[in-house]
């Protein structure tokens, strides 16, 4: 699964996800993209998952792009613990994912491969999404 090798700082704050996706909103080495309709903090087992469903249906036919990736980690405490004593330690990690991000990109397929492939990897997903073409000026 995907993780930073180093980090600045180990634990974060939880933020907030307003607002439309200002980069990675366009398809740029794909001719297809999977983009998000909603926010929301997408896991590394997630893309893990969503990645293996994917390379499945494209395999020798085309390639694949992610085009996020999990930097925020997200720290837990353990069950029954009083409150207090500080941040729990961090457990996982987490893309933030805003309205307009293309998430990943595939090649070499046709429309409806590409259809088929990302309706089913949509369902490993917390989010809404739907297929974008690539938009060539």
């Amino acid at each position: 699964m995907l993780s930073p090798k180093k980090v600045k700082r180990r634990k974060v704050q939880k933020g907030r996800m307003k607002g439309m996706s200002n980069r990675s909103n366009k398809v740029a080495y794909g001719t297809y993209g999977l983009k998000a309709l909603e926010s929301g903090w997408i896991t590394s087992r997630q893309i893990e998952a969503t990645r293996i469903s994917i390379s499945r249906r494209v395999r020798k036919l085309g390639k694949m792009w992610i085009r996020i990736f999990p930097d925020k980690p997200i720290t837990k405490k353990p069950a029954e613990t009083r409150m207090g004593k500080g941040k729990g330690s961090p457990e996982y990690w987490v893309s933030v994912v805003k309205p307009g991000r293309i998430l990943f990109e595939v090649d070499g397929l046709d429309f409806d491969q590409a259809k088929e492939t990302f309706r089913a990897c949509s369902h490993k997903l917390p989010i809404k999404t739907k297929l974008v073409p690539r938009r060539d000026f």
